[in-house]
């Protein structure tokens, strides 16, 4: 990894890190490119820590009196490589989840109700986006994804923090039936040769994933999805119509969710072979595992790496569940959403703003 001077841009300056991302997209990158990237990702692992901390410091004083899940992630090398090449004008150090926390709620009221408190926080880290920019539970995206997304930008004055100033964090907030949603879509990306999340392949499983997303809004939460022009009765006969084709839920529920016991390690590398193989390394020290990260990613190229960290095996497990290919949440509240909305009259389903 390249060196820098107490006060430098991680990697460099934030040009060099833009020209490395740039030579990535068009591939021509350098071992020395790669390098300077790495230490730009390393980087934020002080973010995360400092805003992991935050959160949890933030759960402890609410008084919601409910169970919030925590766990943070570095975004995959190969996944960052992906979205330089979905979006040819961003800039690399303008990427704004690299360093990512995922808070998991009950429910939207108290999803929001944490949010809103978390709003009011005082310390030197900037919001960058207004508060309904990425609120994809009252504007759900075209694909059925729910929840919401805010960045902050990192800002400390101390000689050991100032140095990170500008790198980016993003905060997920999801209810559990919303990352059911996601993990399913996920483990369809894993097993399938689709990728619905990035409306990429077969799009039968797009749209079959968006009327599931329209079941679990409208049976679970009262709101709705990407289809409100449809009844209840058109969502659920659609989707079943895509299921019996596709045979989605049968291929789901015939995943054998990975038993791996973890250690009381904080660190967890999961490794994924391109065959599905789950394998999984834990560290005690964060240092340890971003060595072993970078190492793993340059020796599997073709694997899926992900660093992750939680308080708890249970978390990483709740959190992280598509590394697991488990979708026994999803399946569950996709059947029961199906009899819920079958039995339920279309004008009892509150609408959503436009």
């Amino acid at each position: 990894m390249c060196n820098k001077k107490n006060g430098d841009f991680p990697g460099g300056s934030k040009s060099k890190v833009n020209n490395a991302g740039a030579k990535v997209r068009a591939g021509t990158a350098t071992s020395e490119d790669l390098s300077t990237i790495d230490y730009w990702r390393a980087a934020h692992r002080a973010v995360l820590n400092t805003f992991q901390g935050i959160l949890r410091n933030r759960i402890r004083r609410t008084k919601l009196g409910i169970k919030i899940s925590v766990a943070q992630r570095h975004k995959r090398k190969r996944t960052i490589f992906d979205k330089l090449n979905r979006f040819p004008k961003m800039e690399l150090s303008r990427m704004d989840d690299i360093a990512g926390c995922r808070l998991i709620f009950p429910t939207i009221d108290e999803l929001n109700a944490f949010r809103s408190e978390f709003h009011k926080a005082k310390f030197n880290h900037k919001r960058r986006n207004e508060v309904d920019k990425y609120d994809y539970i009252k504007n759900p995206k075209s694909t059925g994804y729910r929840g919401i997304h805010d960045v902050y930008e990192y800002d400390v004055n101390s000689t050991t923090g100032r140095n990170l100033r500008g790198l980016f964090v993003e905060i997920q907030y999801r209810t559990l039936v919303q990352h059911a949603w996601a993990t399913a879509v996920e483990v369809i990306g894993f097993i399938t040769e689709s990728q619905p999340k990035f409306q990429k392949g077969d799009q039968r499983y797009q749209k079959a994933m968006a009327l599931a997303s329209e079941i679990l809004a409208r049976s679970y939460e009262q709101s709705l999805g990407p289809f409100p022009e449809l009844t209840d009765q058109q969502v659920v006969d659609d989707f079943l119509a895509l299921d019996k084709e596709l045979k989605l839920l049968k291929t789901l529920r015939g995943l054998n969710a990975t038993d791996k016991a973890f250690s009381k390690k904080r660190n967890s590398i999961l490794i994924i072979s391109p065959s599905g193989e789950l394998l999984i390394k834990t560290f005690r020290d964060s240092p340890d595992a971003l060595r072993a990260l970078f190492e793993l990613e340059q020796q599997h190229p073709d694997h899926d790496i992900v660093l992750v960290q939680a308080d708890t095996s249970d978390e990483v497990r709740l959190a992280f569940k598509n590394y697991f290919s488990d979708a026994r949440d999803f399946i569950k509240f996709v059947q029961d959403g199906c009899n819920k909305l079958s039995r339920t009259k279309p004008h009892l389903i509150r609408r959503r703003h436009r």
